[in-house]
């Protein structure tokens, strides 16, 4: 008589198939955005070695995927791989920060020209003609409360969201949320107290009008209009930085000031 293969149990194909694989991978995301978060609050100092042991404990996580996410993290910019320290906390000078929201600008002037080439319907542009109204809005208000700023940042997040979308290309997208994980680098990277600048209320105005200005060139057509119109509207997140810089405008209570060098 042959002897009948054993099938393996239910439960150990879940435990080692697809069920283990998702588990594994919602928990190094969890871990992942966890030590950004710290990286970002400055809960390490620039060129600080990563202790994996108790961060691993600190974190309720194993060290294998901790070194993953110490990998991804590196990858990102936010940590260092060096061959005998291990990994070691990225240290920023103001260039640093100049040149990353001038590599933005590039990325996303190159995706407000994919969208323009790519655009089949005008009314795809309809979260981005929204945004840009609702901007426009607030902006003129003679002085924006603290409210209005938190409303200003997240309808300026949903425009730059909307124009990813609308180049529908992954790979760009998958740059410019890498550019954006580095301090002030984003477009949503406001300081706390700029809503109380008055020398910074014509910056948001000007912000507004390229906002409608972008929406109008690729609506037309006018893709390397639309282009050049995204990399000059990035340089408005560097003229926020200088200013706050010549103003000595404090700076450690905004995400990822502590990692900067100035």
């Amino acid at each position: 008589m042959q002897n009948k293969e054993r099938k393996p149990s239910p439960t150990l194909i879940r435990k080692g198939g697809p069920l283990g694989e998702q588990k594994a991978s919602s928990q190094t995301a969890r871990t992942t955005l966890a030590l950004r978060e710290m990286l970002i609050q400055g809960k390490f100092r620039p060129g600080e070695r990563i202790r994996e042991i108790p961060l691993a404990a600190q974190l309720k996580v194993s060290r294998i995927p901790l070194r993953l996410v110490l990998e991804r993290l590196a990858h990102e910019g936010l940590l260092e791989k060096r061959p005998t320290r291990g990994f070691v906390v990225q240290r920023f000078s103001t260039e640093d920060i100049f040149d990353a929201i001038e590599l933005r600008g590039l990325l996303e002037g190159t995706a407000a020209r994919l969208a323009t080439e790519r655009l089949k319907d005008v009314r795809d542009l309809r979260p981005m003609e929204d945004a840009s109204r609702a901007i426009l809005i607030l902006v003129r208000r003679r002085k924006l409360t603290m409210d209005a700023f938190r409303q200003y940042i997240d309808l300026n997040a949903q425009f730059h969201r909307s124009l990813l979308d609308l180049s529908k290309s992954r790979m760009l997208r998958r740059a410019v949320n890498q550019v954006c994980s580095l301090p002030f680098a984003s477009p949503s990277a406001f300081l706390q107290r700029q809503y109380v600048s008055p020398d910074l209320h014509e910056l948001f105005l000007i912000s507004a009008d390229q906002h409608g200005t972008i929406v109008e060139a690729i609506a037309s057509g006018e893709s390397m209009r639309a282009e050049m119109l995204t990399r000059e509207h990035a340089r408005i997140a560097r003229r926020n930085l200088e200013h706050a810089l010549r103003s000595r405008e404090p700076l450690p209570d905004s995400a990822g000031a502590k990692l900067i060098t100035f």
